[in-house]
């Protein structure tokens, strides 16, 4: 089944001369070549012969880099845009800021706590520096933004990466966001269709349900895509997601057995996400490597019936030149039809042509010059920008005890417990600025041993905590990532030394700068302050705020209490 494209239309809006190099480019074309421009793969890094043999293997339509330092992805993709005849679509995860795409990029800040600001100029501005630092280094599509609702705080990879549970403030924050990118001249992906958040697990590891009913899901995530769409998103990633209320409603004959990530869906890519919604631009699996792709079927029928059922092109490879044999083995064995292949590649092309990725090449102008790097780094109101919602995003969640603020000439001694801190996608070694942070305030700060101390808990006293310290600082720098079952706190094995018990008999604060639900796992926690990210400017709010030199001004875009009444007090 194919669907009529309007390339004159959204998101493409071609002009006579775009649409005509889209037909002469795709009239021009072998199969081969038409095969290879449904391949988005991972870039290998910067090697040009590592580069070369990807473009040898499958003469790719796009390819998304992982962040490298500015000069090396700078001259990759300036490498690969030079030794492809038709243009490369770019692609970078900018989704908290350039450092999704250059290591010294902006580390700007997760989607959540431009939400816990309440104000969208913050998530545009998210979107600006995001494009503006991506688009020196040559990439043209950012895979952003994330517009799943976290409702199911046991989640573990959408977490702070979204925008909240509030349907209203994710259309709110998405569309300043996706303005930002736009204004700079790229393209912005939304994900994951049909919508994560609902389920407790990670779509990386095995398919995942969203769980709505058809009607639940028209007025949120329904309504979340459809505005975006209307705004003029030009493509929508798609998650290994099943959504069975509409699968089942759009083709009654299905059974719970035979349903299928909406990657491999006809009924969500073409019955929901063309028809029901209207989209005409360029849809794009989610990683294909990842389990809710691979546990689905065998990767010899799914790699071509990807296709075949609605996606436009294919992300990421398990291997490249067997892929492209399945692709190709497809579309002999009828899986994949040429009018379907025709019709991805015509909306990948028109992609590159809104784009005006063709003048571009002509002109020699797809890459900026090195001194763009410098020049972009350097623009003073970024930083602004990133300290401004820093200091609007830091949420007071709950202070019981009356704990704040903290003041050094009364409470100098502090002991602070690190949990997470330890990978995620850029909040590395956080706790260490922390610390450094507090001490330069004033405080004399301890942390403790996990390893050392491992039996601490039969020995340490009561009267030797209260007697060598004034106040418990418990930082959690826990981060989603791809692959993890859970984003919880871990105690140390065996006997919990690291467990708060102490807590009434010392000011004990909480300060969350990953996931905001700590308080799952320390219902008991009397103060919590809430940060969203572990960026520098983030850290230097919430200190400044734990000391009182300035107020809290976030509110939560989710229940930090997670439906608990005993996290309340």
């Amino acid at each position: 089944m194919t669907q009529k494209i309007n390339l004159k239309a959204k998101p493409f809006n071609l002009t006579d001369e775009d649409v005509r190099w889209v037909e002469e480019t795709l009239a021009q074309m072998t199969v081969k070549e038409k095969i290879g421009q449904l391949f988005c793969p991972i870039a290998p890094g910067p090697d040009k012969e590592a580069l070369q043999e990807v473009l040898d293997t499958l003469q790719p339509g796009g390819m998304m880099f992982r962040a490298l330092p500015g000069e090396e992805i700078q001259e990759a993709q300036r490498f690969l845009q030079e030794k492809s005849p038709v243009p490369l679509l770019l692609a970078a995860n900018l989704e908290a800021g350039g450092n999704g795409v250059m290591t010294e990029g902006t580390y700007f800040g997760y989607p959540m706590a431009m939400a816990a600001t309440g104000e969208d100029v913050h998530a545009y501005h998210l979107g600006k520096v995001s494009a503006a630092e991506g688009k020196v280094t040559g990439c043209n599509w950012a895979f952003s933004p994330i517009v799943d609702r976290n409702v199911n705080y046991l989640n573990p990879i959408t977490n702070v990466r979204t925008y909240g549970d509030d349907t209203d403030t994710v259309i709110r924050m998405s569309k300043a966001f996706t303005r930002g990118v736009q204004e700079e001249g790229m393209a912005v992906a939304i994900k994951h269709f049909p919508g994560d958040g609902m389920d407790y697990r990670d779509q990386h590891l095995h398919p995942t349900i969203n769980s709505c009913s058809v009607e639940e899901w028209d007025a949120t995530y329904g309504e979340i895509y459809r505005q975006l769409i209307a705004e003029g998103a030009e493509s929508v990633m798609v998650g290994h997601i099943l959504q069975p209320a509409w699968q089942m409603a759009l083709n009654p004959e299905l059974e719970l057995a035979d349903l299928l990530p909406a990657t491999l869906s006809p009924e969500l890519l073409q019955g929901l996400l063309r028809e029901h919604l209207g989209f005409n631009g360029l849809i794009i699996t989610d990683a294909t490597p990842m389990g809710g792709f691979t546990n689905a079927m065998s990767r010899r029928e799914a790699v071509p019936r990807a296709i075949a059922a609605g996606c436009d092109m294919f992300l990421f490879n398990r291997n490249m030149e067997e892929d492209f044999k399945f692709m190709e083995a497809g579309l002999e064995n009828g899986i994949l039809t040429e009018a379907r292949l025709d019709e991805a590649v015509t909306r990948i092309l028109a992609l590159k042509a809104h784009l005006q990725l063709p003048a571009k090449q002509q002109a020699g102008t797809l890459v900026a010059g090195k001194e763009a790097i410098a020049e972009v780094l350097s623009r003073q109101e970024f930083k602004a920008w990133v300290d401004e919602a820093a200091d609007k995003a830091v949420t007071l969640v709950k202070d019981t005890q009356q704990a704040l603020p903290l003041n050094p000439a009364k409470q100098k001694r502090l002991l602070l417990y690190v949990f997470g801190d330890e990978w995620g996608y850029f909040g590395n070694g956080s706790a260490k600025l922390f610390r450094k942070l507090l001490e330069e305030a004033g405080f004399s700060v301890d942390v403790f041993d996990k390893e050392a101390l491992r039996f601490a808990y039969i020995d340490i006293k009561r009267e030797d905590i209260i007697k060598q310290y004034d106040a418990i600082i418990y930082y959690a720098n826990i981060e989603p990532a791809s692959n993890k079952s859970t984003l919880r706190m871990e105690w140390n094995w065996p006997m919990a030394s690291n467990m708060p018990w102490f807590i009434y008999d010392l000011p004990v604060i909480g300060v969350a700068v990953g996931s905001p639900y700590i308080l799952q796992d320390i219902p008991a926690l009397k103060t919590l302050v809430n940060g969203y990210t572990a960026s520098p400017s983030m850290l230097q709010a919430i200190v400044k705020k734990l000391t009182g030199q300035s107020e809290f001004k976030g509110h939560s875009p989710i229940d930090p209490f997670c439906g608990m009444w005993q996290t309340k007090f």
